[in-house]
């Protein structure tokens, strides 16, 4: 039992590392630790007003270092979302339970990456963690309905 949430504990952390590391750069493994340094001129609603970054799309190229990010996004909240379902009593609403706490979990994480500098946080980037904590959560109900058969 204790085990289950050490796992999601641990992930929620690493996760939140990673957002907190400014220039990060998947394809760098040095800059995975560069001292991260907060925006103390934005505030939620610069960040959150419509119109502003945080509902745009990438400013940057299509490139190996951005598949990679978007990879990592996908894997990470992924496995995530795998941890939060297995914390979870067993119920008939578990899987949705399980996909609306990482959503939430996402939105808040963007919203961190958005005050900190060399980082930016993307409502898009909600919906790609959210797709892939969807994604890991059908496999896993496949891989369960398959195996009873």
């Amino acid at each position: 039992m204790i085990l289950k949430r050490i796992c999601v504990v641990a992930m929620i952390i690493a996760i939140s590392h990673f957002s907190h590391t400014p220039h990060l750069q998947v394809t760098d493994p040095n800059s995975w630790s560069n001292a991260s340094v907060w925006n103390h001129k934005a505030t939620l609603w610069s960040v959150l007003h419509p119109g502003s970054e945080f509902y745009t799309s990438y400013t940057y190229g299509f490139n190996l270092e951005f598949i990679l990010r978007k990879i990592a996004h996908i894997s990470f909240f992924g496995l995530l979302a795998l941890l939060i379902y297995w914390n979870l009593k067993k119920s008939s609403w578990r899987y949705v339970k399980a996909w609306v706490l990482l959503a939430c979990f996402a939105f808040l994480d963007e919203l961190h990456q958005a005050f900190i500098i060399g980082r930016d946080g993307r409502i898009i980037d909600v919906a790609i963690d959210s797709f892939g904590g969807a994604l890991f959560l059908f496999l896993l109900y496949r891989y369960k309905k398959i195996s009873k058969n």
